[in-house]
Order: structure tokens, then sequence, then C-alpha cells
């Protein structure tokens, strides 16, 4: 399960602005994750559970942002929303796309007191 390793390394980043703001722990966390990011939403819950405790991070409020996929085709230049990383091009069936959104992991903002 590599949540786990993501959720610790959530708790790294979440630590080292908690030291560099001489800060006490996080009030709140806000995550954005695309859905072809390959991250379990509830792999991710039991792991962040397990990778929170007695860290900055424990006592958070977690708000949790999934972004939706989007490509453009590499061969017909459309945009399109996919769920599915192999997905075709619903316009030519090209499997030749680019990604705009969907792959995202981000911490987007930290509250720190």
């Amino acid at each position: 399960m590599h949540e786990f390793s993501i959720a610790l390394s959530i708790v790294d980043i979440a630590e080292k602005e908690v030291k560099n703001h001489n800060a006490s722990k996080v009030e709140s966390i806000e995550l954005e994750i695309g859905k072809l990011s390959g991250i379990e939403p509830m792999a991710l819950e039991f792991a962040w559970d397990h990778a929170v405790v007695d860290t900055v991070l424990e006592q958070a409020e977690r708000k949790i942002n999934y972004i939706e996929g989007s490509a453009v085709c590499d061969q017909c230049g459309k945009k399109f929303s996919i769920k599915y990383i192999f997905e075709e091009c619903p316009y030519c069936h090209s499997f030749q796309k680019h990604f705009l959104s969907g792959k995202e992991l981000i911490v987007k903002s930290l509250t720190i007191i």
C-alpha cells in the first residue's frame, strides 16, 4: 500500500513547515488529489489514521479535493474528460494524449498555529 508512504510524506512536509515557522501544530490541511493519481481514497484514509499519530497533523482538520481527469488528444487536439488512464479519445479513438488534470497530489494549504 503506497498510500502509507504518501501519508508519511505529507506528515514530513507538515512537520517541516511547522518547524520553519516556529509553530506547534497544524490546525488544518487541504489536499488536492487527482482521480487518476492511483491513490485509493479508502486506503489513504486508513493510512492517514496511522501515519499522523503523535505528529503535528494528529488533530488537524483534513480537507481533500478530488480533481477530475481531463486530457487533450495528441492526434486530433480535442480536450475531453477522462476517468481511466488508458482511456481512448472519444473523438478519434487514439490512445495518445496529454493529461491536463487528474494526476495531482498537492498539499494546497496548511494552517499552522
